[in-house]
C-alpha cells in the first residue's frame, strides 16, 4: 500500500497541479478538476484513454462523464487520502489533455 501524504506533502507535491485547475478537497482526502471538451465524442474519447492508464498503473478514478464535462477525483482509498499513485495518475491525465 502507498504511504499517504502529510498536508504539507500535498502542498508541495501536487502545487504544479493546482497550478492546472486541480483542487484539493476540504478535508484533503482528494483532488479534483473538471474538463471540458469540445463535444461529446471528444470527452468519451478522452474517457476512453484516461481508462486505459488507469488499468496500466491500477489506480482508478472517481469520475462523471455529462454531455462535454467529465468531473475527476482521485484518492486512495486504502490509504486513507493522497499518495504517489493519485500524483502519478494526475500527471498522466494531463499529459492526455
Amino acid at each position: 500500500m502507498s504511504k499517504k501524504f502529510s498536508h504539507k506533502e500535498i502542498a508541495e507535491k501536487f502545487e504544479h497541479l493546482f497550478l492546472k485547475g486541480w483542487s484539493l478537497s476540504e478535508d484533503k482526502i482528494y483532488i479534483q478538476k473538471t474538463f471540458v471538451f469540445k463535444n461529446f465524442k471528444e470527452a468519451f474519447s478522452w474517457m476512453c484513454r484516461i481508462a486505459f492508464i488507469a488499468e496500466e498503473i491500477n489506480h482508478h478514478p472517481n469520475w462523471a462523464n455529462v454531455f462535454k464535462t467529465v468531473d475527476i477525483s482521485l484518492s486512495t482509498h486504502d490509504a486513507g487520502g493522497l499518495t504517489e499513485l493519485d500524483l502519478d495518475f494526475a500527471n498522466a491525465v494531463e499529459m492526455e489533455t
